[in-house]
C-alpha cells in the first residue's frame, strides 16, 4: 500500500492570498458605497474581486 505525503506548497499561499484579497476588496467597496445595497453590491464584488483582476489585466495587455 502507498502512502501518500501531504505537501503544503502553493495551495495554502493561494488561500491566504484570496482571504487578504478579499478583506482588502470588501473593505473598500463597502467604504465607497453611498447606501446599503452598493455595500450589498460591493460586498458581492469583494466575492469575486479575482475576475476583476484577470478581466482588467488581459485589457491592458490588449488580448
Amino acid at each position: 500500500m502507498v502512502k501518500k505525503e501531504c505537501k503544503s506548497g502553493c495551495g495554502a499561499c493561494s488561500s491566504a492570498f484570496y482571504g487578504l484579497g478579499f478583506v482588502g476588496a470588501a473593505i473598500y467597496y463597502i467604504s465607497t458605497a453611498t447606501s446599503f445595497w452598493g455595500g450589498v453590491l460591493g460586498f458581492l464584488k469583494a466575492i469575486v474581486w479575482p475576475v476583476f483582476l484577470i478581466y482588467e489585466l488581459l485589457k491592458f495587455l490588449g488580448i
